[in-house]
């Protein structure tokens, strides 16, 4: 990581780093896992979380600010496109939104950074959208 894009884009330090972001990621997908809230998006993955664990680590890592470890492990992100073959409409980009909120409240991020992240994640989410409902 360097210092140039640390100020481009500084939440991958606000999140504490690689560990701060391994920490929002395995909360996030432990919450999808436990909780039935979230089933609609957790039947969406296989049974074992680990690639998709890393898979979102990496990403999270680079789309904040931090190392490129996305297109260095998998390539150029092309969200929607690697999203294609799901079937995604509101309610499971709500769910992974909610699950995602949860995660950085349990946390315990500060709040101005929750907003900021939750407003771009928003974004992200309901461009991945494919289905109108």
């Amino acid at each position: 990581m360097n210092a140039e894009t640390v100020i481009a884009n500084p939440h991958y330090g606000r999140l504490g780093g690689a560990e701060g972001v391994r920490e929002l990621v395995d909360r996030f997908y432990d919450l999808m896992d436990e909780d039935p809230d979230y089933y609609g998006i957790r039947k969406l993955h296989p049974a074992d979380l680990a690639e998709s664990r890393n898979k979102l680590f990496w990403f999270l890592s680079e789309w904040t600010g931090g190392p490129a470890l996305f297109a260095e492990h998998v390539g150029q992100p092309f969200l929607r496109r690697r999203h294609a073959h799901f079937a995604i409409g509101v309610s499971k980009r709500d769910q992974w939104l909610g699950c995602m909120q949860r995660a950085m409240q349990d946390r315990e991020l500060e709040a101005a950074l929750q907003t900021e992240l939750q407003a771009a994640f928003f974004k992200t989410a309901d461009f991945m959208r494919n289905q109108p409902e």
